[in-house]
């Protein structure tokens, strides 16, 4: 049982396949991130469609009116893109109070070393990751990093919106990191810990960062987390 209270439901939406994914390079710090070549590709527009056409189903599922459907997107092209093309969807207005892009859900900066190279440069870092989640790639930033921030993120939405369904689009590593920490939140028991800031610093502790590839998501994947 969840030893904090929260206000809101959330689910997760990775970005839709990207220009970058097609083209197989690693796109992870701001100045590349929110070129606009590197938004959604067609088939990524796609992905996007069909996931806003199941987070209906999981609305009218759980009685959800669309007057309480908040969308908090990382800044990324690929992700705004998306975000978009959810709310076109729902004819949801792209702005405030609707739609917030959010500053901490963007992805996860791979470093110096790592942006703009092959996609098969993640087995390197997320053999690093499970090996010491405090480290990181050099320049970069480790699961440790992205966790604290993702936690500012959640604190954001939890003070802004009430009584709502929060669709939270961004990007693989960030997402899988957010259900870890989320995850072990609700199974947090300590009692001293009962606020959210306090118990999602808690369970940031490397035998639980370094397993955040169990939640990993395809692109254009959908998924309920609390």
């Amino acid at each position: 049982m969840c030893v904090v209270s929260l206000k809101n439901k959330y689910w997760v939406l990775r970005h839709g396949k990207s220009i970058p994914n097609e083209r197989g390079l690693i796109v992870s710090s701001m100045e590349n991130g929110i070129r606009s070549e590197f938004q959604l590709a067609p088939d990524g527009v796609n992905q996007a469609q069909l996931a806003a056409n199941s987070f209906q189903k999981e609305l009218e599922a759980n009685n959800i009116p669309l007057a309480n459907v908040r969308i908090c997107y990382s800044p990324f092209s690929r992700t705004t893109h998306t975000a978009n093309v959810v709310a076109t969807h729902f004819n949801i207005p792209f702005h405030a109070p609707h739609c917030k892009v959010i500053q901490d859900l963007r992805e996860r900066y791979f470093g110096p070393s790592f942006e703009l190279l092959s996609h098969d440069k993640y087995t390197e870092i997320w053999a690093i990751d499970e090996k010491d989640p405090f480290l990181g790639p050099e320049g970069g930033e480790s699961v440790k990093d992205v966790a604290s921030r993702l936690a500012k993120s959640m604190a954001v939405m939890e003070s802004e919106f009430e009584g709502c369904a929060i669709l939270v689009v961004s990007h693989g590593d960030p997402l899988q990191i957010f259900q870890t920490i989320l995850h072990a939140a609700t199974k947090h028991k300590e009692p001293t810990s009962e606020d959210l800031a306090s118990t999602l610093a808690a369970v940031q502790v490397a035998p639980i960062l370094s397993q955040h590839r169990q939640y990993a998501l395809n692109t254009g994947e959908l998924r309920a987390v609390i």
